[in-house]
């Protein structure tokens, strides 16, 4: 019988954990990171030779491999 304090006791915990939102300090976190205030704006550019070489190796096997399917 003595169960029923304790299990109240740990959902209260439990509940206060759940629902507890501390206050952030944002200008704190991007000191700590190393982040400006106006990078979060700045769009990153794309480059596209970079991704053209990524993929280059597996356009070639994709020729290599579909002229080998043709084949049967």
């Amino acid at each position: 019988m003595g169960r029923g304090r304790q299990k109240a006791k740990a959902q209260r915990q439990a509940r206060d954990i759940k629902y507890y939102s501390p206050s952030t300090d944002l200008s704190a976190l991007e000191r700590e990171l190393g982040v400006g205030s106006d990078h979060h704006a700045q769009k990153p550019e794309r480059n596209e030779t970079s991704y053209d070489d990524d993929y280059s190796d597996y356009d070639e096997l994709t020729k290599k491999y579909s002229e080998d399917e043709d084949d049967d």
